[in-house]
């Protein structure tokens, strides 16, 4: 049945659907946040920024705060340990059009974790109270934080964090289902996170595992939580969000796209690489996200998906990437690199 609920609001914004793009450091870039968008996904969440301004000079870091031409709510998010650092860079980003702030209190990364940053917060529940009130009071746009149920197995202190975001005036929050120890392996529990959207009056967003359309819909029925925050799940599977969406708006599949669609889909994202990093790190980038493409088409055989990486990475051009997906989804339909170079895409 459809979830009659109201859709969730993160302050003034009422999201239209209830599929977010959960931020993933190299993977949502702007050119995947746009396509994301483009293709269902109701909140896109950028990469993580470091909360110290004196590295934002970094070609790296300029490329993760540029959100020019997407359409808002842009959501930035920041990592740190430190509340006043944390609190300066959330007026920083504000300033600069942010209009929304999420906190980083979920990432497992080592290099990030330490620096008491990401999810080695959960250790340091008075540092993590001081930190979202620090934050709050610093913007007049929403709070949002993201969290894991904990630091380890006998530290699921997911609940507690909650109800301190709850406390601090954090507007939404989004909680994966395993704690930091876990980092991917294993299966997401969705209990802990049941339990938080039970006892919090805030949005609570769902993440870890949601893979199909059938998967979102039981986790939203399982926990109650207001949203599912698609990961992982996304990464040459950008359709998921349309396909969730329509799952949960109507009770029914999608269509997988056609032939056609995927080339073209792709087409447009290397399109986008290409522009928005350049010519050289743009072929790079996109090997990566050719192989979750491949990855997610399963006709193929682990065998050929390897195959067909393997030849892709030795490209080295735009136009040689752009031929080789025409050749590879729609063979006899002409080259793609001058319909690329022509500005035909999948829009």
């Amino acid at each position: 049945m459809p979830d009659s609920r109201p859709l969730p609001q993160i302050g003034r914004h009422r999201l239209p659907n209830r599929v977010v793009l959960a931020p993933m450091a190299g993977v949502t870039d702007r050119p995947f946040r746009q396509l994301c968008r483009r293709l269902g996904a109701g909140l896109v969440v950028g990469e993580m920024v470091t909360s110290d301004p004196s590295l934002w000079h970094t070609r790296k870091s300029r490329q993760r705060m540029d959100h020019r031409g997407e359409p808002g709510p842009r959501t930035v998010q920041i990592a740190g340990g430190d509340a006043a650092m944390l609190a300066e860079a959330a007026r920083l980003n504000a300033a600069q059009g942010a209009e929304i702030i999420d906190i980083n209190m979920g990432c497992p990364a080592k290099k990030v974790c330490n620096k008491a940053a990401g999810s080695a917060l959960l250790r340091d529940e008075a540092l993590v109270a001081e930190i979202l009130e620090a934050v709050v009071a610093a913007v007049d746009v929403p709070v949002t934080l993201k969290i894991r149920t904990g630091w380890c197995a006998d530290s699921n202190n997911g609940l507690r964090v909650a109800r301190l975001a709850e406390s601090a005036g954090i507007q939404a929050l989004a909680v994966h289902g395993r704690h930091r120890q876990q980092r991917y392996s294993g299966q997401a529990e969705y209990n802990t996170i049941a339990d938080i959207k039970s006892r919090v009056n805030i949005p609570v967003f769902a993440n870890g595992d949601i893979d199909s359309p059938e998967k979102a819909a039981f986790v939203l029925d399982y926990t109650g939580a207001d949203a599912v925050m698609v990961g992982r799940g996304a990464q040459g599977n950008p359709w998921i969000f349309r396909e969730i969406d329509h799952y949960l708006r109507h009770g029914q599949a999608l269509p997988p796209p056609t032939e056609r669609e995927r080339a073209d889909v792709l087409l447009d994202h290397l399109s986008a690489l290409h522009a928005f990093y350049g010519e050289t790190m743009g072929v790079r980038i996109a090997r990566k996200h050719l192989g979750w493409y491949l990855a997610s088409d399963h006709r193929l055989g682990e065998g050929r998906q390897r195959e067909l990486r393997a030849a892709f990475n030795v490209l080295q051009h735009p136009a040689e990437q752009y031929d080789f997906i025409d050749d590879l989804f729609c063979p006899g339909s002409g080259p793609a690199s001058s319909r690329a170079a022509n500005g035909i895409s999948a829009a």
